[in-house]
């Protein structure tokens, strides 16, 4: 076995979600209170963790992708070790271990509160027995009100907590808030937004989605825990924190209050130093007025409305095992735009499910032309292994699904591109993520640009607004007036200093 006389180095990958950010932030923290020091460049590393996602076939194979590529660094340096982690480890496990063996370790759930231990020993040259995938469901109480007592015996991705008695005097700088719940968190960037964790797993029973069979039943994170989070996310210089889970209109319900997020938001917004909050993964069904409104009127909570459509036909939607259709969509958005007429909405689509015909095909078009979404995902149906999906009849020719798809993404390009340009002449508030000569921001001119977002645009899939960057920093809030569009971006000029808005 290989003895090392230097601290033992480890360079982590987060694929997928924002979700998959926290649980990164947590595994980080775990290895550095292990004993490991953490580097940015995987050349510099003894072990590279490789955090997968496993929600559909494009995503597993960018990870698969990523750890093979991870691989091929132990022939040429430093690199020992490459450890899958995350949600395709978990659903695969001891599967995945037999595929990959250019990869020497696949880690579940259950090894992330000993996986500074795990990885210690496989650096070392040591094995790792890989674990047998269970349907993590069964974890928990059915009855989401009897979850919270059980909740300390289940492993579950970022929600560690670090508690007086645990054995931890001291916490290195930049883990965790300095007192109350001690959330396991390092964080892996700068950036004046992060995600934070308000549940994991879900509930609902989408006939196409495998989340919960690995990521398990819905369970909240305590109040006092987010708030705790969100302080310390706040005092590491966050503006901005993005609310993430399986299902956001959900928290609470396991607490024995389906009114908390409600409750939960105005306190958030409150945080000191914080600027923004932004709820994402609303269902629809779920969405009720006392929580359109919350959002639309709290300040401090953004405008910002992500929806999980999937579809508007009916009839598809049943198949789905979902609810609402074309009428009851629009109405919601009436709800959203009678509160807030410029509220930003986005959401995804599914073409191309089993039994979908050109009717229903149409119907979703309508919807979306009517709907005059700020940002629209499109995606092709493909079967995932262990849904109900798999069985139903009317499966599509896959070039069939692509047409479709590829369709519905033209439309909706056209139809964010016009959104966009309804918003030429208006005020924005722009949080500034991005400065310099990047190529992605760089103006005619060849000047220096800063990339920010209005209230309506989420990190990283809703679009971006470019402004010249003089007398800006990374962090700033700054208002602006559109005056152009490309597609779905915006171009924008600067109205007043930053720190006039955010003082």
């Amino acid at each position: 076995m290989t003895v090392l006389n230097r601290p033992t180095t480890v360079h982590l990958v987060s694929l997928g979600c924002a979700r998959n950010d926290v649980d990164s932030e947590e595994l980080a923290a775990r290895l550095e209170l292990g004993g490991f020091e953490l580097v940015a460049d995987p050349a510099d590393a003894d072990a590279v963790m490789v955090n997968t996602c496993g929600f559909v076939e494009s995503a597993k194979k960018d990870s698969i992708d990523t750890l093979l590529a991870a691989a091929d660094l132990k022939g040429e340096g430093r690199t020992q070790a490459v450890v899958a982690v995350g949600c395709l480890a978990e659903r695969y496990g001891t599967e995945l271990a037999d595929a990959l063996p250019e990869a020497d370790a696949v880690l579940g759930f259950d090894d992330y509160v000993d996986v500074a231990d795990r990885l210690q020993t496989i650096v070392a040259g040591g094995k790792h027995i890989s674990h047998i995938p269970r349907d993590r469901r069964s974890l928990l109480p059915l009855a989401p009100r009897e979850r919270a007592a059980s909740a300390g015996s289940v492993v579950t991705p970022g929600h560690a907590m670090i508690t007086p008695t645990g054995g931890v005097a001291d916490l290195p700088s930049g883990i965790a808030p300095a007192s109350g719940p001690r959330v396991l968190r390092r964080r892996l960037n700068t950036s004046p937004w992060a995600p934070l964790k308000l549940a994991s797993g879900c509930d609902r029973r989408c006939s196409f989605c495998a989340i919960p069979a690995f990521r398990g039943a819905y369970l909240s994170r305590p109040p006092a825990e987010v708030l705790a989070e969100a302080r310390w996310l706040a005092d590491s210089g966050v503006k901005e924190v993005l609310l993430v889970s399986e299902n956001s209109s959900s928290y609470g319900k396991d607490l024995g209050d389906l009114r908390l997020l409600e409750k939960l938001l105005p306190e958030l917004a409150a945080v000191d130093g914080l600027e923004r909050v932004r709820v994402t993964y609303l269902q629809p069904a779920e969405t009720r007025p006392g929580l359109i409104e919350v959002i639309a009127q709290t300040p401090g909570v953004v405008p910002y409305f992500d929806l999980s459509f999937q579809h508007a036909s009916g009839s598809v939607l049943r198949r789905m095992r979902r609810f609402g259709d074309r009428e009851s969509f629009l109405g919601l958005i009436d709800q959203v735009r009678t509160q807030v007429p410029n509220a930003g909405i986005r959401s995804n689509v599914i073409v191309g499910f089993p039994g979908e015909t050109d009717d229903d095909v149409e119907v979703l078009a309508d919807f979306l032309t009517r709907a005059r979404l700020d940002a629209i995902g499109v995606f092709g149906y493909s079967d995932e292994e262990g849904t109900e999906a798999v069985g139903l009849d009317g499966h599509l020719p896959p070039e069939e699904i692509e047409e479709r798809r590829a369709a519905l993404a033209d439309l909706a390009d056209e139809l964010v591109a016009q959104r966009a340009e309804e918003r030429i002449g208006s005020v924005l508030t722009v949080l500034v993520d991005e400065v310099g000569l990047v190529d992605e921001i760089e103006n005619e001119a060849g000047s220096r640009v800063a990339a920010g977002r209005a209230e309506h645009q989420g990190p990283e899939v809703d679009g971006v607004t470019l402004l010249d960057a003089a007398g800006l920093t990374i962090g700033d809030l700054v208002e602006v007036t559109v005056v152009d569009t490309d597609g779905v971006d915006l171009r924008a000029t600067a109205q007043r200093h930053p720190a006039v808005v955010a003082g």
